[in-house]
């Protein structure tokens, strides 16, 4: 079994943006986090969710994702997904990582749980510090080329 704990953060929305993810199963505990100049809170709290699922090296394990994301659980367990998908995505935000999203998510056995945000759950806490710490690293956040392009063009119509 497998235990990814994920949060997402962004200073405004959209803004510079980050996310936290931990790994623990047996005695493996892995911390991951990353910053982006300019995206949104959903896009890092799939983002991370993402991230923790494609650092499982082998297919076909038993995960639990704890989430503070009902934008995530909800799009997933309420099978909201399987409709954007059915429909191409018409109208919705984030296609390029809900596609990447799918990839990894069938490789393995997932199962959701979702955690109150800032309630004092240690992995979340310690996941929300790495994604806002992440987002803070003002010289050194990558760019999230796919939302950028879209805001780009969004704004140009």
């Amino acid at each position: 079994m497998i235990e990814i704990f994920t949060d997402g953060a962004s200073s405004g929305n959209p803004g510079p943006g980050g996310f936290g993810v931990i790994l623990k199963s047996g005695n493996h505990y892995k911390e991951i986090s990353a910053g982006y100049r300019k995206t949104t809170n959903n896009r890092m709290e799939l983002m991370a969710v993402i991230v923790g699922l494609e650092s499982i090296k082998k297919p076909g394990q038993e995960v639990i994702i704890y989430s503070d994301s009902k934008y995530v659980i909800d799009a997933v367990e309420k099978r909201w997904l399987n409709g954007w998908v059915s429909k191409g995505f018409a109208g919705k935000k984030n296609k390029d990582l809900w596609l990447r999203f799918l990839d990894v998510y069938k490789l393995h056995k997932v199962k959701f749980k979702w955690v109150k945000g800032h309630a004092g759950h240690p992995e979340n806490e310690r996941c929300d510090e790495l994604a806002v710490a992440a987002s803070q690293k003002r010289e050194s956040l990558a760019a999230d080329v796919v939302f950028e392009a879209e805001s780009q063009r969004s704004s140009l119509l």
